[in-house]
C-alpha cells in the first residue's frame, strides 16, 4: 500500500468512517460480501466502478433483495429512490476522496449524495486509486476536470463540458464552486461534502488500488 493510500485510509478512520483496501477489481466482492448478508434490501447510485467490480451483478444475483433501478420506468423511478433510503445497504462510488479524509460529491438528479448523507443503514463507496485527490479544492477541480466530463459523455448530457471536456466556469480566471452551464443537462446541481460522521462506520470505503471509474 502506498503512503497516499494510507493515509487516505487513516484520515478517513478519524472521520468515522471505515476504510477498507484491496489490490484489485476482482477483490472487492469477495470483501462486500463480508458486509451484507443474504436477504437485505440493498440498492445503488450510478457508477462505473459498481460495474467494473462485480458489485452490480453480485446485487443482482438473487441473494438479496435489490431495489433495481434499472428496471424501473419513467413512473416509477422515484418510488425506487424513495425506497433506496429504507436499504439495509447503499452501493457507489465517489467523484473525489480527499487525502484529509472527505468525500466529494456532486449530483445532478441528486438520489446518490441523499443517500450518502441520510437513509440507508450503511454506505458502502467503491473508489479505485484515481479517485483520490490531496485536498478539498483538488477535488472541485477533478469533478470540473473529468468526473463531470466523462459522465455527461455517458448520459449524453449535450453540455459545453460534454464537448469541451471541461467546466465551463473554467474558462473565468477565478472559478466559484457552484459556477458552470445553465444547460437542461446540467449534473452539478448539489454539492456534498462528508467530513467527520456522527454514526460510526455507517460509510464504509473499499479503496482499489487500481483505476477504476470516472
Amino acid at each position: 500500500m502506498d503512503k497516499t493510500i494510507e493515509k487516505t485510509m487513516k484520515n478517513l478512520e478519524k472521520n468515522n468512517m471505515q476504510p477498507f483496501f484491496v489490490e484489485s477489481a476482482k477483490d472487492v466482492v469477495p470483501l462486500v460480501k463480508t458486509l451484507i448478508h443474504p436477504g437485505e434490501s440493498v440498492a445503488n447510485g450510478g457508477s462505473e466502478t459498481l460495474l467494473q467490480t462485480g458489485v452490480m451483478e453480485l446485487l443482482d444475483s438473487g441473494d438479496y433483495r435489490f431495489i433495481d433501478r434499472r428496471k424501473a420506468t419513467p413512473d416509477t423511478i422515484r418510488d425506487c429512490y424513495v425506497q433506496a433510503f429504507g436499504c439495509d445497504s447503499y452501493f457507489c462510488s465517489s467523484n473525489a476522496i480527499t487525502e484529509n479524509g472527505e468525500l466529494y460529491n456532486v449530483d445532478g438528479n441528486s438520489n446518490r449524495v441523499a443517500c450518502i448523507v441520510y437513509g440507508p443503514k450503511q454506505v458502502i463507496i467503491v473508489a479505485g486509486r484515481n479517485k483520490i485527490v490531496p485536498d478539498l479544492d483538488a477535488a472541485i477541480e477533478r469533478v470540473k476536470t473529468v468526473a463531470a466530463p466523462l459522465n455527461t459523455k455517458r448520459l449524453h448530457c449535450a453540455t459545453y463540458c460534454e464537448k469541451e471536456n471541461k467546466c465551463v466556469s473554467l474558462l473565468n480566471e477565478a472559478p466559484q464552486l457552484c459556477e458552470g452551464c445553465t444547460s437542461d443537462g446540467r449534473i452539478c446541481c448539489n454539492y456534498v461534502v462528508s467530513a467527520r460522521q456522527r454514526h460510526k462506520n455507517r460509510i464504509k470505503v473499499i479503496l482499489v488500488n487500481e483505476n477504476l471509474g470516472y
